[in-house]
């Protein structure tokens, strides 16, 4: 068999590399990229490098913004919360908006100063999840898993409807368009949150201190009007009620039982004021150095600024007796009676529909980071781990987004209907959460165990008796649905986890066997004589002695013009023929390959396709994808290998170059024509 090589080189030319050829811009646009890359930094920014990572970390004012968000932000429908539930009462429910207000503020205490110890206890991370796992056991770490997964998924829908009624409120007419403006706003969220942490951390402060500053003037100047007697309570307007309400109203109150099942309902509601009180503790690795102490002062700087809101949110509405109605919240209400209706009202309600849609935020950076967790664990699948070009978990926003509007477009954008189903999961992973917390501190048994061990018991007793509350007062309510959908959740990630120990298992290595020499077939399908086929032939040519060229005759009478071809061609290559009276390629192709590997006839099957590259993206929908769909046929089958073999139009072929084709072909007739050349 005869060879043919370039001529050697001089010797001092070896020394060094040859230049490099500039890239092909056959795919490229003017500055080197793709159009799809262009696209994508444009949307998302640059790639950042795996260094960058610690100078994307938060700032105590930045975390503020990104990890407490959700929290201030639910003061826009807390109170309304309680007081739709308690509309039935009319405005004898105002009596007590401010002591179920104030009861849940004292909730919140007591959950952040037990997670404030959580902060310290885990610096990497004192997640619901990873706390009840390392605690209490597997089980319990899944529950709370699937418990808070499901929460940031409400967190999103229920902040970016909240935030689209605080704009339908300004203006009616928008009302039509709700879930429209959602679905927007949450796809300008995750945009934002591709770009990384720190940009988003920029672009969510401005909005979060704006609706802080707008709220704390809105809280003083109603303080001081209503205790200066400037201000007289505003005519009731039409309270918002349900049916069941309605009837309940037309005969009388409720009393005896039915009145403290109605008031353990609306503390249940207005419970959605906690809501993102553990995203600070579960992000306590994005804080800069000294992470644990600034996580803990923002912690604390949030429960503060959300007690302070809601108390005075509640105290407000009682004071102008303001109840929640059809077309308007009570936050405007009140934001409409103290400012007026000029500039300041508009302002506080920009600045709440931006905070709350922003408020979704605290998901979008929780979800991801959990994700990533539970796939480094096996329990969810592994892309969810990997960061992406600007180091966010770019697969767990992506999918959070996508949920979040399924979600929104099945209730219509009512935030009515969404909070029944909110923050029964928060209370379950504050439970576990703090219970592991009380194992974490008997375990440890430092310097002041037993104090924090109780304080920790006590935050798991409370928040276990409310999560307990929640689902009695609001199952019939769409309780029920996260009854049923954290267990589905518990269930699916075992399966995968399952799925991934079987897997490892299967691909072990145990070293048992020596590797063996197998005989190896390659099949090269062909419709016609082409450089593209040709190139397939070359590769083929150099992985096995045992080369088949076959051809699939979808038409009668064109394999013979097709073997007067190949004959003609001679380079030793056996063409075999297989009608296909249906007109299909693959499945010949597919009973031809089962063929050689069920007779025995072969140990190993590869496939090697011709594959035609054009030269720009928009001439690929003018081909086939035969490759594509012969690796599709061929994916399940064992010991059966699929190799697409390129052929780059336009561009030059270094095989072309290093071989004389009419030389190799005179010199392959001289040896005759049964020896097997490598074609180019």
């Amino acid at each position: 068999m005869s060879t043919h090589a370039p001529a050697a080189a001089p010797a001092e030319a070896t020394l060094e590399e040859p230049p490099a050829s500039p890239p092909s811009p056959s795919h490229e646009d003017g500055d080197g990229l793709r159009p799809f890359t262009r696209f994508k930094r444009l949307l998302v920014g640059r790639p950042l490098p795996s260094d960058r990572l610690e100078h994307e970390r938060l700032s105590k004012t930045t975390a503020l913004a990104v990890l407490s968000s959700d929290a201030i932000s639910s003061v826009a429908y807390a109170t309304e919360q309680i007081l739709l539930v308690l509309a039935v009462m009319s405005t004898a429910a105002l009596g007590y908006v401010v002591p179920i207000s104030a009861v849940i503020v004292g909730l919140l205490v007591l959950v952040a100063l037990s997670y404030r110890q959580t902060i310290f206890a885990y610096p990497n991370g004192g997640g619901s999840y990873t706390v009840a796992k390392d605690n209490l056991g597997t089980m319990p770490g899944l529950v709370a898993a699937a418990a808070l997964l499901t929460d940031y998924i409400l967190t999103v829908a229920v902040s970016i409807s909240g935030g689209v009624a605080a704009i339908t409120s300004a203006y009616p007419a928008l009302a039509a368009h709700t879930v429209l403006i959602c679905v927007v706003s949450i796809v300008v969220l995750m945009l934002v949150n591709l770009r990384g942490v720190r940009e988003s951390g920029a672009v969510f402060s401005v909005p979060t201190y704006v609706f802080i500053v707008l709220m704390l003037a809105l809280i003083a100047v109603g303080f001081l009007r209503a205790f200066g007697g400037l201000d007289a309570a505003p005519a009731a307007a039409t309270p918002r009620v349900d049916v069941l309400s309605a009837r309940q109203h037309a005969t009388s109150w409720p009393a005896g039982f039915a009145l403290v099942f109605l008031v353990l309902r609306a503390f249940a509601e207005g419970c959605v004021a906690m809501t993102g009180t553990e995203a600070i503790s579960n992000g306590v690795s994005a804080f800069k150095a000294p992470s644990s102490k600034n996580a803990a002062t923002t912690l604390g700087w949030m429960a503060a600024i959300l007690a302070a809101f809601f108390l005075g949110t509640s105290w407000l509405a009682q004071h102008y007796q303001v109840m929640p109605t059809t077309t308007e919240t009570v936050l405007s209400q009140l934001n409409r009676h103290i400012f007026g209706t000029g500039a300041l009202y508009f302002a506080l309600q920009y600045a709440t529909f931006a905070v709350l849609v922003l408020a979704a935020n605290t998901a979008f950076a929780d979800f991801p980071r959990l994700s990533s967790i539970l796939a480094n664990d096996g329990y969810m699948p592994r892309q969810f781990a990997a960061r992406g070009d600007r180091l966010a978990f770019s697969n767990g926003i992506v999918a959070l987004s996508l949920v979040a509007i399924v979600l929104v477009w099945l209730f219509q954008g009512d935030t009515s209907a969404l909070i029944p189903l909110y923050a029964i999961g928060v209370f379950v992973c504050f439970s576990l959460s703090q219970a592991g917390m009380v194992v974490h501190w008997r375990r440890l048994r430092d310097a002041g165990w037993s104090r924090r061990a109780w304080l920790n018991g006590l935050g798991a007793v409370a928040t276990a008796i409310v999560a307990i509350i929640q689902v009695v007062t609001k199952f019939t309510h769409g309780a029920w649905i996260v009854v049923l959908i954290i267990p589905l959740i518990i269930l699916l990630l075992r399966a995968i986890h399952g799925h991934y120990a079987h897997f490892a298992e299967e691909v072990r290595f145990r070293g048992q066997s020596p590797l063996m020499f197998l005989h190896h077939t390659v099949v090269v399908p062909v419709n016609r004589i082409t450089q593209a086929t040709s190139a397939a032939l070359v590769y083929a040519t150099a992985i096995s002695e045992d080369v088949r060229a076959l051809y699939v005759e979808t038409m009668p009478g064109d394999a013979a013009a097709m073997r007067a071809e190949w004959d003609s061609w001679e380079i030793g290559v056996p063409l075999e023929i297989v009608p296909s009276p249906y007109r299909s390629v693959l499945r010949p192709l597919v009973r031809y390959v089962d063929g050689l590997t069920s007779s025995g006839a072969t140990d190993l099957v590869s496939i090697v396709v011709p594959e035609i590259v054009p030269r720009r993206w928009w001439e690929h929908l003018l081909h086939n994808k035969t490759a594509l769909f012969i690796r599709t046929a061929f994916l399940l089958r064992p010991n059966v290998i699929v190799i697409a073999v390129p052929f780059h139009v336009g561009r030059a072929h270094r095989l072309r170059d290093l071989f004389d084709y009419d030389e190799l072909l005179d010199d392959d007739r001289a040896a005759g024509a049964g020896e097997r050349r490598h074609i180019a």
